[in-house]
């Protein structure tokens, strides 16, 4: 399919520490273009998502500044509207950026400073962090709510998922609930259906990847009722050794169940990829159409942190820039 770049895109999985330019890198940490690479984009294939996680350290160790932090936020958003990306909920833990004695709020605002300087649709995903205390993880959900409706959307829980399980976390989305704030949760990646089983206990309308829920049917028989859309990576999914190759990931068989799925990028510079290259690999490899490509971004719309009457508005912008990209590819 010619023009895959040009397809209007939903992006609603995409970390903003995994997503910074090589060449920014190079510049902040002086460091020479064959390192940068080694230590910020991952293995094609990993031994699992622990070392895949290993190609944070280098960003996070720029993502300490309000200079930085904004122009990272700022240039993804670019990359972002490059790749066809017309709206985007851009998530990272903010708490992971005070070793040079920022405050959170000073973090949120620098990030939302450099995603409002480009023309385009953004919201903020704020993480909690598996490795990170309680009373800490609970800090982010009342940030969250400061910024509620200004910027931010949502909270997640990210981290080492196979080693902090899921069920220990419930105290932290019953406050979120407390308080009114939307979540997405990772699970169904690095751990497996107890994860989902927990994030579901936990009243989640979204997984982070969610691909194990085919261990146990009674799973997908509770995403399909529940209309919990899952949060499909494909690419990062084969690098952190969940799926093996891209003829085996299970998200096509999904789809064709009826599960909401929408197909994101994690981190695309991880993962060193784009949302074009994903949906090109999906159409290869897994027989998806362009028709059905169009379909998962529209469950992405429907299953977004947006209220109601922003999705009616967003729906309407894709569907004019969808109609003009048909004509431009079909005439």
């Amino acid at each position: 399919m010619k023009n895959l770049d040009k397809l209007p895109k939903i992006e609603l999985h995409v970390h903003l520490d995994g997503s910074v330019r090589i060449e920014t890198a190079m510049e902040i940490l002086n460091k020479d273009i064959d390192d940068v690479k080694e230590n910020m984009i991952a293995k094609k294939k990993c031994i699992d998502l622990n070392e895949y996680l290993t190609k944070f350290e280098y960003p996070n160790r720029i993502l300490q500044t309000k200079e930085n932090l904004e122009r990272v936020a700022y240039e993804l958003a670019i990359d972002l509207k490059k790749d066809g990306v017309i709206y985007a909920e851009v998530r990272f833990a903010p708490l992971k950026h005070l070793q040079k004695s920022l405050t959170k709020e000073e973090v949120v605002e620098s990030v939302l400073k450099g995603l409002n300087r480009v023309d385009i649709k953004t919201n903020l995903i704020l993480c909690m962090m598996r490795d990170m205390s309680i009373d800490d993880n609970k800090e982010v959900i009342y940030l969250a709510k400061n910024y509620y409706g200004k910027g931010v959307c949502a909270v997640d829980l990210a981290g080492a998922e196979a080693i902090y399980k899921t069920e220990n976390f419930k105290e932290l989305f019953e406050l979120a609930r407390r308080l009114n704030i939307p979540y997405t949760i990772h699970a169904g990646e690095a751990d497996g259906k107890n994860s989902i089983i927990s994030a579901l206990d936990f009243k989640t309308t979204r997984l982070g990847h969610g691909i194990r829920i085919n261990e146990d049917n009674s799973l997908v028989d509770e995403i399909i009722q529940k209309k919990v859309l899952l949060e499909i990576c494909p690419t990062s999914n084969i690098q952190t050794n969940v799926v093996d190759k891209y003829d085996d990931h299970p998200v096509k068989s999904y789809y064709d169940k009826g599960i909401l799925v929408s197909i994101n990028t994690d981190n695309r510079t991880v993962s060193n990829t784009t949302l074009t290259s994903e949906y090109k690999y999906l159409m290869d490899n897994l027989d998806f159409s362009l028709e059905d490509i169009i379909k998962t971004n529209k469950y992405a719309i429907e299953k977004s942190f947006l209220t109601e009457k922003e999705k009616n508005v967003l729906l309407y912008e894709y569907e004019n820039k969808l109609e003009n990209y048909l004509k431009n590819i079909y005439k």
